[in-house]
């Protein structure tokens, strides 16, 4: 009988590759994110393509809400819970699955996100953000992250641009620059993991850079 779990415990393992897109607004997560997919397309690989918060019915409806300018009077521990609650079924109904698939999955944002953004620029407890991400992550961490590194400046001046800004995009510039000394810290914290590019490069640069991390693994 324990050989038997074992060995149910084994195949619900991942076996795919998941690749995560982390870094402040406006930083061009969007495009490298549809290069690499188009990359491992190439190669033959099933690619999966989501985002947080969202990524299905239910977290996707949670977004709305979370990016909803109008919610202004959201408290930042509602806002963590809100994130979590999205990630939870994202994992649960789209990444997870993919992943015991054998397939690649790159995610825009996923829980250093929820360190930087709810923890850092939120002033959220760190040990209470570290422990809602596990749980709703059910463990799960990416085998790679790149961190798209940017002045909070630059990269609000390139949303602004495009026209309508969420309420997070919205808000005062110390916020922003708070998230990007977050990512830097995190970035410092797991190099291994954690590859930071300097976002300020031609977008074919930044192609080229996360091929060879990429080819690496």
């Amino acid at each position: 009988m324990k050989t038997k779990k074992r060995r149910a415990a084994v195949s619900k393992k991942k076996s795919g590759l998941f690749i995560t897109f982390e870094g402040g607004e406006g930083v061009g997560k969007t495009t490298q994110i549809a290069r690499l997919a188009k990359y491992f397309t190439n190669q033959g690989k099933k690619v999966v393509v989501t985002r947080e918060p969202g990524g299905s019915v239910i977290a996707n409806r949670i977004r709305s809400l979370l990016l909803d300018p109008k919610m202004k009077g959201l408290i930042p521990l509602a806002e963590l819970f809100l994130y979590e609650a999205s990630r939870a079924q994202h994992v649960v109904e789209v990444i997870k699955p993919a992943l015991e698939r054998g397939m690649v999955v790159i995610c825009d944002r996923f829980t250093d996100s929820s360190v930087v953004y709810q923890g850092v620029a939120r002033n959220q407890k760190a040990a209470l953000v570290d422990h809602l991400n596990k749980i709703a992550s059910v463990g799960l961490k990416p085998d790679m992250t790149f961190f798209l590194d940017l002045d909070a400046r630059i990269g609000l001046a390139r949303v602004g641009s495009r026209g309508v800004m969420d309420r997070l995009e919205k808000e005062a510039l110390s916020f922003h620059q708070n998230v990007r000394k977050g990512y830097l810290s995190l970035a410092e914290k797991y190099p291994k993991r954690i590859k930071k590019i300097d976002a300020s490069r031609g977008r074919d640069e930044i192609h080229e850079k996360i091929i060879q991390y990429v080819e690496a693994i």
